[in-house]
């Protein structure tokens, strides 16, 4: 098995055409290390707009992931009344798919679990996935899809993956 310790990502390992390892982020004002995955094959170095898109989140996290939290919020509100619907049991509906009334109530209820630093397209723009687990779809997940710093998309994991 191949390993590297990247300058900029870390110790990684490459499996399935990722580069595996850890970072650390802060969301929803918790600080968590969870799993980062560096899209690129074996043989290839990873790309400027990779380590650019990496470099900016970092750098710029704290803007970046109250984004990210706002969409998510705002991603809950518009479906959780489906979400409750499906569990039909009202007791464990308010359990699993709670009444959220503020961007901080997520901190139970949204754990992020993976971020994904994407190949480069032809478009160039710099791709960042974040993967989260979450209490009302504990098989799908949730994914925020950002692209260049912003929030393109929040939904079910596949978006980004």
């Amino acid at each position: 098995m191949t390993r590297i310790n990247d300058e900029l990502f870390g110790k990684l390992e490459y499996k399935n055409n990722f580069w595996p390892g850890k970072t650390t982020i802060k969301m929803f004002g918790v600080e968590k290390e969870i799993l980062l995955s560096v899209d690129a094959y074996e043989n290839t170095d990873f790309s400027n707009v990779q380590k650019e898109a990496f470099l900016n989140f970092i750098q710029d996290m704290e803007n970046i992931m109250n984004k990210a939290e706002k969409h998510i919020y705002d991603y809950y509100i518009e479906n959780y009344e489906e979400y409750r619907e499906m569990i039909g049991n009202k007791l464990e509906a308010d359990q699993v798919v709670s009444n959220i009334h503020a961007v901080s109530d997520f901190k139970k209820l949204v754990e992020p679990a993976e971020l994904i630093v994407r190949r480069v397209r032809k478009n160039g723009k710099r791709r960042i996935g974040l993967l989260c687990d979450v209490c009302w779809d504990i098989e799908n997940g949730i994914g925020v899809k950002m692209e260049d710093e912003g929030v393109e998309e929040v939904g079910y994991q596949d978006i980004v993956l």
